[in-house]
Order: structure tokens, then C-alpha cells, then sequence
């Protein structure tokens, strides 16, 4: 059966140690006085560090550059004083305005795991690869705050900098079909600011 084509960025799944669910997350600067950060960031994205001692979206273009910056960890929502109604606003996605107070929850620990889709049929064989990311169809959903990357599965290599290292093929029975586009693949952050892993198999 042909897996379903909905991307949602890098969704929380375990803990590499044996955790499920546990949801540990550490808080981080969007903006402040002096630092914007005017680009959009949707739930699922993974970010990196940035000058002013910020945290900003990763984003590569189909038939981009690779991507090699470290990364903090996967973007889940975030805090900031709304600057137009001055209301206090949770949100899913940051939407680039002018609040000065942002703060972002991010799944920082080197050794979480997470599920994501692929832009392409994913074999097994593929699997303990490091791959990139990509931006296939816009970078995300202003109404559901969820993120559009995906694994980019022609970038498969054995390049240490590279942005994820698949480990196994998601148990979901709607995007498990290795042989038709848009498998959902596990994946921990390979290239983490807090603990950069080793060469890949691909």
C-alpha cells in the first residue's frame, strides 16, 4: 500500500536509553533586545545557534548545498508577548515577528530519537546512513505550526556533518512501505551540537 505523502518535520518519539514519550526539552532564546530572528520555525524543525545567543531554523532547498551546521536540537513550540496585542502567547511555530522575548522549547539531548517522512522510497539497506534534510514543499503550515522537512534520501552518505543517521523503519502501518515514496524512517540528530556522532554506513 502506498505510504501517505504528509510531511511533519522531526516528531519526538524515544530516547536512544530507553525512554519513551519523556518529552525532556530545555528552553532557549528566540530573540531578544538586541537579537531578531525574523525567519519562521514550525514544530518538527531542527535548529541551530546563532549570534546573540539565539536559536534559528536550518533550512536547505531541494538540490541545496548540504547542510553542516551544528545543531541545538528539534524546534516544539515556543513563549513570547504578542508584540501587537501585548498578550502573552504560546505557540506550536514562531512566526518571525517583533517580540523581543521569545523563548523556544527544544528536544536538545544528543540521544533522542525521532520519526520523520522521506521524500523518496526508503530502503533498509539505507539504514545507519547519514542524510540530509529537505524542504520539498514550502518550509511549513502557518494553521497547524507543524514543519514540511524531510529526509532527503538521495543525499545518503557516510559524511560525519551531515544532519540525521537513520536507524530503523517506523512501525506506522500507513508510512512503513519501503518500496513506494514518503517511508517514515527513525532517526536520531547526527550532527548535535552536545555530542557529534560517527561516519554512517550509506
Amino acid at each position: 500500500m502506498a505510504n501517505q505523502d504528509t510531511p511533519f518535520g522531526l516528531r519526538y518519539v524515544r530516547n536512544l536509553q530507553g525512554n519513551y514519550n519523556s518529552s525532556g526539552q530545555s528552553r532557549y532564546r528566540l530573540t531578544t533586545a538586541d537579537a531578531t530572528n525574523t525567519t519562521n520555525i514550525y514544530q518538527g524543525d531542527i535548529v541551530t545557534q546563532d549570534t546573540g545567543g539565539i536559536v534559528t531554523r536550518i533550512a536547505r532547498a531541494d538540490g541545496g548545498s548540504a547542510t553542516s551546521a551544528l545543531i541545538v536540537g528539534v524546534f516544539n513550540g515556543c513563549f513570547y508577548t504578542d508584540p501587537t496585542t501585548s498578550k502573552p502567547t504560546w505557540s506550536n511555530y514562531w512566526p518571525g515577528n517583533a517580540a523581543t522575548d521569545a523563548v523556544a522549547f527544544i528536544y536538545d539531548s544528543p540521544m533522542d530519537v525521532f520519526e520523520m517522512q522521506a521524500d523518496a522510497a526508503f530502503p533498509v539497506a539505507d539504514l545507519f546512513g547519514n542524510f540530509d534534510i529537505v524542504d520539498n514543499t514550502g518550509t511549513g503550515s502557518t494553521a497547524s505550526g507543524i514543519s514540511y522537512v524531510e529526509l532527503d534520501v538521495s543525499t545518503g552518505a557516510t559524511t560525519a556533518t551531515l544532519p540525521v543517521k537513520a536507524l530503523d523503519i517506523s512501525q506506522d502501518p500507513e508510512n512503513s512501505d519501503v518500496s513506494t515514496a514518503n517511508t517514515n524512517v527513525l532517526v536520531t540528530i547526527q550532527n548535535h551540537l552536545f555530542g557529534q556522532k560517527q561516519v554512517g554506513l550509506a
